[in-house]
């Protein structure tokens, strides 16, 4: 979004001064890596750059961070039994689990070569500062955020060390925090932007990753692996909602994983244990032996998909990505989804920031300071274009699949599926 937002300012005139609150101690560093990635709208965002001849995002990435995006160069998809598994044909699979055309790369290192784009843009990025707290106007709208407090002893007490967090004062305030983050869950609670819009309640998974190093005799180049069936699933009834995944990114990594929803029913299951397990089968074994572990990590996901997507805008903001939700939990993916939010927001609020007499009198770039009687505005054009994107199109085709695993289990659902 920050990006778009200063690729506008130098097409069309208005200069918006544009800043970036980065949580991690640099960009990138709380993305958890190893991905299999649609560049759709990558590269639509940088089709802007170079005077409208665009980047080649790949080697860009490649020469900015050493790090390979491996085209996606077979694609299989197992239900796995305790012993053995079966593979099904990609012909019979829906047709958005098929990953033709994407890449796997490191989406931490994505993020940090995203990041000295932004800068060279002229976004000021401030990594190693978490936004804790939401700052309201008097009339209620979203005014900025302020960073949090630093030098806190264990007793609750300021130390020697301590330092008042900052407040940041913006025009429009863009969060995307990722999942259930914690000021856009203020936000979703004050305007209430999921009961307002009769949004269902977001459902959550916990994905658990890690990246391998591999012998080069176990390595195979471009291979995307996915599974259903054990240990999560032993039966087609079993309604546990969750699956594998396992990519051979260049030049001699394999990431794989576990996504379990967290609503099963059995309190006793254990998703950490279930990944070990899981590691065990032969299928999976077979691609890791020999190999180290050299990362590991865990995030949670938003899975309610298309019916728990909120209100997209309030007074002074809006949110994006999976601060929204924006997850496609059927493809296990939401960093395109993400950046297209992301650009979409960007051309709303350019396009309400800078029209109009004096809109360049007014931007903060010129002025140097936040205008106190500037009424902030509801950008409700950014949904509206949403609404209108293939990343609506993408989330409503699997809008039920969800609810359908919930039902009649694993072969229901993926029957269902298949048939949606």
């Amino acid at each position: 979004s920050a990006i778009r937002l200063r690729q506008l300012s130098a097409s069309r005139g208005v200069d918006l001064s544009v800043c970036v609150l980065e949580k991690g101690s640099e960009v990138g560093s709380h993305v958890l890596s190893g991905n299999v990635f649609d560049p759709k709208a990558l590269e639509e965002l940088l089709s802007h750059e170079n005077d409208g001849e665009g980047i080649d995002w790949a080697e860009a990435l490649g020469e900015s961070q050493d790090s390979v995006a491996t085209p996606v160069r077979e694609d299989r998809f197992l239900v796995l039994t305790e012993g053995g598994g079966l593979a099904i044909p990609n012909a019979l699979l829906p047709g958005q689990l098929h990953n033709g055309g994407n890449y796997i790369i490191s989406l931490s290192k994505l993020t940090r070569y995203l990041g000295e784009l932004a800068e060279s843009a002229g976004v000021e990025v401030y990594p190693g500062f978490a936004a804790d707290e939401v700052l309201y106007g008097p009339s209620g709208s979203v005014r900025g955020v302020a960073t949090k407090d630093v030098g806190i002893g264990k007793d609750g007490l300021p130390k020697d060390t301590f330092e008042r967090g900052v407040e940041l004062l913006g025009r429009q305030t863009l969060f995307a925090e990722g999942a259930r983050g914690s000021c856009s869950e203020r936000l979703m609670e004050r305007f209430d932007l999921r009961g307002g819009k009769g949004a269902d309640a977001q459902h959550y998974g916990l994905g658990i990753k890690e990246v391998w190093e591999v012998p080069e005799e176990k390595f195979r180049s471009g291979l995307v692996q996915h599974t259903l069936g054990w240990p999560l699933q032993t039966s087609v009834t079993d309604r546990v909602y969750g699956g594998s995944f396992l990519y051979h990114q260049e030049p001699n990594l394999v990431v794989c994983g576990l996504v379990v929803g967290l609503d099963y029913e059995n309190p006793y299951l254990n998703p950490y244990k279930e990944f070990q397990r899981w590691k065990t089968h032969p299928s999976i074994r077979d691609h890791l032996e020999g190999g180290t572990c050299v990362q590991y990590g865990a995030r949670v996901l938003n899975e309610g998909g298309y019916h728990s997507l909120p209100r997209l805008t309030f007074p002074g903001g809006m949110l994006l990505g999976c601060s929204a939700g924006f997850l496609n939990a059927v493809k296990i993916k939401g960093s395109h989804c993400a950046i297209k939010s992301g650009v979409v927001a960007a051309e709303a609020v350019y396009d309400a920031l800078a029209e109009g007499d004096g809109a360049e009198e007014r931007a903060v770039a010129a002025t140097g300071a936040i205008d106190p009687d500037e009424e902030c505005k509801e950008v409700t054009e950014y949904e509206e274009r949403m609404e209108k994107s293939w990343v609506y199109d993408e989330l409503r085709e699997v809008r039920n699949c969800h609810a359908a695993f919930s039902k009649w289990g694993v072969g229901g659902g993926l029957a269902y599926a298949g048939l949606a």
